[in-house]
Parts: structure tokens; C-alpha cells; sequence
């Protein structure tokens, strides 16, 4: 699947080529839709073509001999002749990094990190498109084996990016290709962002960007006076990097227990090219200071929300979402809502106990410099099970029963220190409902413009194993980083 995934790639970028070649010819723009310019407008009579001749100038006089000026020196060739190299530009990082678990555990390893890192970031500008590839290589003592997937970031190669940039219009941008997308107002907890993540690297303390996956997707993008519009299609669904008991255990339902590599969840996914697709749409504004946003999803579930009792299998049932969102001003900071109602398709009513129900998330968000060089950020998150007696109703009597409502605040502190050279950051989530916690903390010091050091940990605590939180106390760590950067 990952060579057809290649293969689509570039037919993405064929496409690329062949959208800038029809649109070349570009028809007239709506009222209400005039192009976007980041010019000022040339004044009368200094146009595309400079400014008019002087009466008895205009193309009557003598002809010149080829490749002579008025002056009689030889004619410069025009700009566009010259052959003008086009900018590639190469960076990235190498980086090891190392983490271990706090406590001895028979499901998982003690050891959690133990990985060195090459990313290189290579970009080029060619007329009228742009081209990005981001690449890992990746030494991993603890994986099984080096055999590479691009679907689950698998093995020695992980492609970050490999994406073609254009536009088509002045009031159009397009990005197809392997890319990193992300939307939406939470710090670190999701709504309306139904892009893939990766738990594992977010849990395990490798760098917080690596919890976002790449999708294999095409986004296009509109602007306007009125609103701007996102949407992304991905032609075959993308997963997250879930949680399946090879790096991370955790709660199994279906054992009644701890899980980790003694039983790792087998999954059936949905996998068929431009039928197991996936839609995603943002309408976006600002209101003065404030930016609002509408969200659409169809697709499915992104991690197993569901399972197959005949193959006992973990599955992904089919999910819809509508949302919104609010950000702006608020005091002395900056304050943020987002809502979100998730319809899980497979199960409207909310009778089958094999399949999540139907949910409404909420989300309200707060940040504010409260010294200086301190920095302070609060969010509560709800999440509510919509037919919760429908769910009472069917629930086996050996599965834990979730909450109707799951409260979970977050807290992140982060203060800069040394010139702002030494960061020192707490991120906890807390959830009353659950009754479990997790931290992260960490301490990041940049050495000079290209070495920085890092060191940090992810610990959990929960009063039951099958909370949120609380399933994955076993992997608690603590790790260290060193980075160097070009």
C-alpha cells in the first residue's frame, strides 16, 4: 500500500502541473471575489507595459540592427533569458534521544527511547510551484524489526513531507501530497482537528511536533472579503499512530486488563482508495480582533472505536463531525472556545456496545503572560456520551462503565530564563471525573544557535486502571535529548 501511496503522489503532482496549465487562462473573478495583492497598484499610465511613448515614437522610427540599442551598444538580453539558478534550500537536525520507564513492567520494556535521528528538510522553487520533502532516518534499537512503512511511521525512513505548493488563481493556494495539517484552538487537546496524530511518540517523549502525523492528502484553499475555505481531501483514510500495545500498553476491554506486547490489538482498517476517503473543511473569518471558524469532517473514527466480536478485531466505525470556533483578545490574554458534535455513523442510536456513541466535546481555553517571561495557560474540556442509557443498557456486565460527562482541565506554565535560552515547562492534565493525572514535565537549554539539550518525562496516576490516564500509569518516563540543528 505505501508504493501506491508513492505512486498517487505523484500523480498529485502531475495533476499540480496540469491545474496551473488549464487555469493559466484564468476567467473572470465574481464580485465580492477580487484577488488578494500584497503590492501597492502602479500609478495611471505605469503599467504591465510601462508608460505610453511620446506622440511619433510609437514603433515609427527607424529599425535597429539586431542586437543593437538606440546608443549603438549591444542589446542586454532580457531577464527571463538568463539562466537564473533556482533556490534549494537544505536543513534539519540530528538528534539522539534516550528515555526509560519509572517503573519495572511485564508488559513493555524497561527502556523507552533509545533512538539517534537524521531529518532533512529540502525545499525548492520552481516557476510557479513550490516543492518540500522532509525525511527521517531513523535508528531505532527497540523497533522489531527496519522493514519501513510510511503508513505507521515504521522503520528507518519516516517521510514527514513530499508536497508541490501552487496557485492556481490569485485568490487560491493548493498543497497536494504527503503534508503536516493541523486547525483548530486547543493546546494540546483536539476537536475539530480530526488530522492523524501519533500517541506513541507523544507519550513515549520524543519531540512534541512528532505528535502530529503526515497525511497523504490535497488541501485546497480559497480567500475572500467575506471568508476564507479550507478544504482537504484525503483519498485514503489515515489513521493515527494509535496505541496498540507495542510501545505504550494499555486498557484492553475486550481482556478486561493491562495490555502491552503480550497482546498486541489487531485492527481492521479501512484501507480502499477513493472509497474509504476522508473530507475535512474550515470556513474561517476574522471580526476585528477575533477569529471564527466553522469545521466539517467525514471520514472515520482516528484511532479503533469499535470492534469486530467475530474476528475480534479492533475496527474504526464511521465518524461525522460539525464544529466551531472562537479566538481572540480576552482581558490581558488571549482566550479561545471550541465546540464539537461528533456523530458516530455505524451506531446513531447508541445501542451497540461495540461501537463509541455519538459525542458533544467543548473546549475553553485561556492564556496570559503573567510576568515577564512567564507565560501561563488554562483549558477546560468536556466530553459527553450522547445515549448514555442506550450505552447502560448493553454494556457487558465485565466492562468498566465510562462517565456520562469526562472533565479534564490542563495547565501549561512555561518560563524562560539565561536570556531566554533555558525553558522550563509543566503541562498537566487533570481530570476529576477520571480521577487520574498526567504531567510533563521538561527543561530545554539552547546551547547556541544550533545545540540544545533537553530533558523531561511524562509521568501518569490513577486511582483505576481503565481511565483515560490512569491505563497508562505503567509507562511513566523520564527522558534526555541532545540536538544538533543546520
Amino acid at each position: 500500500m505505501s508504493a501506491v501511496r508513492l505512486f498517487l503522489m505523484a500523480g498529485y503532482l502531475v495533476s499540480a502541473a496540469a491545474i496551473t496549465s488549464v487555469w493559466a487562462a484564468e476567467p473572470a473573478i465574481p464580485p465580492g471575489l477580487q484577488p488578494k495583492s500584497t503590492s501597492p497598484q502602479l500609478p495611471a499610465g505605469l503599467g504591465d507595459d510601462g508608460p505610453d511613448l511620446p506622440s511619433g515614437l510609437e514603433g515609427g522610427g527607424p529599425s535597429l540592427p539586431l542586437g543593437l540599442t538606440v546608443d549603438g551598444e549591444p542589446e542586454a538580453p532580457d531577464a527571463e533569458d538568463i539562466a537564473v539558478p533556482r533556490s534549494l534550500r537544505i536543513s534539519g537536525f540530528v538528534e539522539g534521544r534516550a528515555g526509560v520507564r519509572v517503573y519495572e513492567t511485564t508488559h513493555e520494556r524497561r527502556t523507552a527511547l533509545a533512538e539517534t535521528r537524521l531529518q532533512l528538510e529540502v525545499d525548492k522553487d520552481l516557476p510557479g510551484v513550490s516543492l518540500r520533502g522532509t525525511a527521517d532516518l531513523l535508528y531505532d534499537a527497540l523497533a522489531d524489526n527496519q522493514a519501513i512503512d510510511l503508513e505507521t511511521g515504521d522503520g528507518f525512513v519516516d517521510l514527514r513531507e513530499a508536497s508541490a505548493t501552487f496557485s492556481p488563481t490569485d485568490f487560491a493556494d493548493a498543497k497536494v501530497g504527503r503534508q503536516i495539517l493541523t486547525w483548530g484552538t486547543g493546546d494540546l487537546v483536539f476537536i475539530n482537528d480530526l488530522f492523524p496524530k501519533d500517541w506513541n511518540s507523544f507519550l513515549l517523549g520524543r519531540d512534541e511536533d512528532y505528535l502530529k502525523a503526515p497525511s497523504d492528502a490535497a488541501k485546497f484553499s480559497a480567500f475572500s472579503d467575506l471568508a476564507n475555505l479550507d478544504v482537504v481531501y484525503t483519498p485514503s483514510f489515515d489513521a493515527d499512530r494509535f496505541i496498540d500495545g507495542r510501545r505504550v500498553s494499555f486498557f484492553s476491554s475486550g481482556l478486561g486488563r493491562i495490555s502491552g506486547r503480550d497482546a498486541i490489538t489487531q485492527v481492521d482498517r479501512p484501507d480502499d482508495w477513493f472509497q474509504d476517503d476522508e473530507w475535512a473543511l474550515r470556513l474561517y473569518r476574522n471580526f476585528g480582533a477575533y477569529e471564527g471558524a466553522l469545521y466539517g469532517y467525514d471520514g472515520f473514527w482516528k484511532s479503533p472505536a469499535g470492534s469486530d466480536p467475530a474476528s475480534g478485531r479492533a475496527t474504526f466505525p464511521r465518524l461525522s463531525v460539525v464544529g466551531s470556533s472562537l479566538r481572540g483578545p480576552l482581558g490581558k490574554g488571549i482566550g479561545n472556545l471550541e465546540i464539537g458534535y461528533y456523530g458516530s455513523r455505524d451506531d446513531r442510536a447508541g445501542s451497540d456496545p461495540n461501537i463509541r456513541n455519538d459525542e458533544v466535546r467543548l473546549l475553553l481555553g485561556y492564556e496570559q503572560e503573567i510576568a515577564k517571561n512567564i507565560t501561563l495557560g488554562v483549558q477546560y474540556y468536556l466530553e459527553r456520551m450522547l445515549d448514555y442509557d442506550d450505552y447502560l443498557n448493553t454494556l457487558p456486565a465485565s466492562t468498566p462503565r465510562r462517565d456520562e460527562n469526562r472533565h479534564v482541565l490542563t495547565q501549561r506554565l512555561t518560563w524562560l530564563t539565561l536570556n531566554q535560552n533555558l525553558e522550563w515547562s509543566l503541562f498537566a492534565f487533570v481530570s476529576p471525573s477520571d480521577a487520574d493525572v498526567y504531567v510533563r514535565p521538561r527543561v530545554k537549554y539552547k546551547v547556541n544557535d544550533n545545540l540544545s539539550v533537553e530533558a523531561g518525562g511524562n509521568i501518569f496516576v490513577g486511582r483505576a486502571d481503565h481511565t483515560f490516564f490512569g491505563q497508562f500509569e505503567d509507562n511513566s518516563n523520564a527522558y534526555v535529548a541532545l540536538r544538533y540543528g543546520f
